[in-house]
């Protein structure tokens, strides 16, 4: 017999986890993430100073009830402006009020209490998909409910609510101290943050198309943050705000420079570094409110796009220095009236199918979980809806990559909790080990939602300890208990509701590439021609598309982290998503080419490209498989602002085409 077929084969070098997981536990990585001190130190002080006072009078639980208030409003507790940091924490408390009185009046009544905690869970699933506010405020109906219903609350049914508002309104007036002070100072910071942005956009425009695609990412989020600050600023203000108009200003002006950085990017020559140093001279002097002239030091522009870069920053220190508030140009747009925003939210809620079906899911996942807790005589917490209530977050990524890290992160928390229950006597020695556990919860949330389970598990525990001393016996019944609620999210929340390819990606993106075409029809018509859009509408019409296209990546990079068949055909669509971000940034430097002196093209040409994009759209729409969309264009067209697409569109189907045959 041959040795040779003895020999065990060497599979080590052909063995490697599957992509779609790889994605998943890549935000267990380490990664660089600013500590947002002011906040650490909030949280630190507004999770421990209840149990001081709860201590000091002889009533630890109260003072347990109201660090968990706090620690509501540390979970929301992300806005940088002074007024959003009120809506984003004073709203929520309240939401959360409601929640936990309701989960205390049901507290042990059975199915009634299934039946309460089910349908708030419906509720919560809708009004989440409105905002980032309304999906903390949902969250924290839920949350708070499903701790009334699970735990026994001290005193009568209106004290839980009044001690747990105390402690999230503790966190908010922490928040608010320095106000009087620093008034403005968070929208001029957020305003800066976007120049300097642009400055790093400007600094990759030579660069490869990866680092190019990279930093313009970064102006779009900036961007959207920032036009989401001002607006939101605007729409209490009433009439002309100076301070506010200061702001406008530049950012408009510095649409310009935005516009010009995909023609430095297709002219492939570097800009000279004195080019981004002078956006970050302007964004220095954004952010210090410095209204004077400033020395750019601009060198002399070589070559069409280095001159439309450079009459663009020109441009904006212009804007900067010279603002008149009643001759500002407004491109932002005024927001409806508060009465009228309510009304279409409330519209849009009752009448999405999504929301329904987000809602439809959450609670079915919630009703399951709450029927275990409540009807069968097996000792479960609240722990096991608590669970299912974060993992079904929609706006926290894929619903099977949170609950994966969910399960790392409370099985790391609960290592964490285990030597904090063993070894750490109960009274004021909590008070300690809240002082040192209460900051890591702002401290490792910007690295990720394992992290931040990580972080919040062992503080829920130690403060459930404080209400009903079970001490180490909380450990392991508490992982058993994560375990079962990721479970039921999967396959109650994940597996029984397989969304169609179109209805979650194909449709959004067949729509931004439907937005792109009206984009382009518009981009090339003479300003003085009948029934062309102006300036501010153009401007605000690009940025719509450009925010669009932001949700298409998200839901694209939450689709890559789901197990196949989602997972490998979002891999196979995402150079598309690249595609038609190229194609909004030719369009974009077709324009400022035209501005500094090319032929500007007949309107039927602008409009038989839109037409090409139509027809890609009408195709994403209806296949199933990527090679099965057609996106060629006419010879002739070669060298148009379409050669991108069709670049990009080929290479998807090329990468596609072996894993859907």
């Amino acid at each position: 017999m041959s040795r040779k077929s003895d020999a065990r084969p060497d599979t080590s070098r052909g063995f490697a986890p599957p992509e779609w997981l790889v994605r998943t536990l890549d935000p267990l990585k380490p990664q660089k993430a600013p500590v947002p001190w002011p906040a650490v130190a909030r949280a630190a002080i507004a999770m421990t100073l209840p149990l001081v006072i709860g201590l000091a009078t002889g009533y630890p639980g109260y003072g347990a009830l109201a660090s968990m208030g706090a620690l509501s409003g540390v979970i929301g507790d992300t806005a940088t402006a002074y007024r959003m940091r009120v809506y984003n924490i004073a709203v929520p408390q309240l939401f959360g009020a409601i929640g936990v009185t309701l989960g205390t009046l049901v507290f042990g009544h059975g199915w009634v209490a299934v039946g309460v905690v089910t349908l708030v869970a419906l509720v919560s699933g809708m009004i989440s998909t409105i905002g980032a506010v309304a999906s903390v405020s949902g969250l924290l109906l839920l949350l708070n409910a499903v701790v009334g219903a699970g735990l026994p609350m001290p005193g009568d049914w209106w004290l839980a609510p009044l001690l747990m508002c105390g402690g999230g309104l503790l966190v908010l007036v922490l928040a608010l101290l320095a106000w009087p002070f620093r008034s403005g100072v968070p929208e001029r910071i957020a305003v800066a943050g976007t120049f300097r942005a642009v400055a790093d956009l400007l600094e990759t425009a030579s660069k490869d198309a990866a680092a190019y695609a990279a930093a313009r990412q970064a102006v779009t989020q900036s961007l959207n943050q920032t036009y989401d600050l001002v607006l939101a600023r605007r729409a209490r203000d009433h009439g002309r705000n100076e301070d506010l108009v200061r702001l406008v200003a530049p950012l408009n002006a510095l649409m310009a420079v935005i516009e010009a950085a995909p023609a430095a990017h297709q002219c492939g020559q570097p800009l000279p570094q004195q080019v981004p140093a002078a956006v970050r001279s302007l964004a220095d002097a954004v952010q210090s409110g410095f209204a004077g002239p400033v020395d750019l030091r601009l060198p002399e522009p070589e070559g069409p796009a280095a001159r439309a870069v450079d009459d663009a920053v020109r441009h904006v220190a212009a804007a900067l220095t010279d603002v008149d508030p009643g001759n500002v140009d407004d491109r932002l747009g005024r927001p409806a009236a508060l009465r009228e925003r309510v009304r279409r939210t409330a519209r849009n809620v009752l009448l999405s199918a999504a929301s329904w079906r987000y809602g439809l899911r959450l609670a079915l996942c919630i009703g399951l979980a709450q029927a275990l807790v409540s009807l069968i005589e097996v000792e479960r917490s609240y722990w096991v809806p608590l669970t299912i209530t974060f993992v079904m977050k929609p706006d926290f990524g894929s619903v099977f990559s949170r609950a994966v890290l969910r399960a790392f992160g409370t099985a790391a928390g609960l290592v964490l909790a285990a030597g904090v229950l063993s070894q750490v006597p109960r009274g004021w020695w909590d008070v300690l080990v809240m002082l040192l556990l209460a900051p890591l919860i702002p401290a490792l949330t910007p690295r990720g939602y394992g992290y931040q389970t990580m972080a919040i598990t062992p503080v829920i525990l130690v403060l459930s300890d404080v209400l009903n001393h079970a001490g180490f016996g909380l450990v392991m019944p508490r992982l058993y208990d994560s375990l079962m609620g990721c479970g039921i999210a999967l396959v109650a929340g994940y597996l029984l509701w397989p969304e169609s390819w179109g209805t979650r990606i194909g449709d959004r993106l067949a729509d931004a590439v439907a937005d792109a075409a009206g984009y382009v029809e518009i981009a090339f018509l003479d300003p003085a021609s009948p029934g062309a859009p102006d300036v501010a509408a153009r401007a605000r019409l690009r940025r719509r598309l450009y925010r669009d296209l932001s949700v298409v990546r998200t839901e694209f990079q939450r689709a890559l982290t789901e197990p196949p068949p989602v997972g490998t055909r979002a891999a196979a669509w995402w150079p598309l998503v690249v595609a038609v971000e190229r194609v909004v940034d030719a369009t974009t430097a077709a324009r400022v080419r035209i501005r500094h002196g090319a032929v500007r093209p007949a309107p039927a040409e602008g409009e038989e490209i839109a037409g090409q994009l139509r027809e890609l759209a009408a195709g994403l729409r209806s296949a199933k498989r990527l090679d099965e969309v057609s996106a060629l264009l006419p010879e002739e067209d070669q060298d148009g602002v379409l050669a991108p697409l069709r670049q990009e569109v080929r290479s998807a189907r090329a990468i596609a085409s072996p894993s859907e045959r």
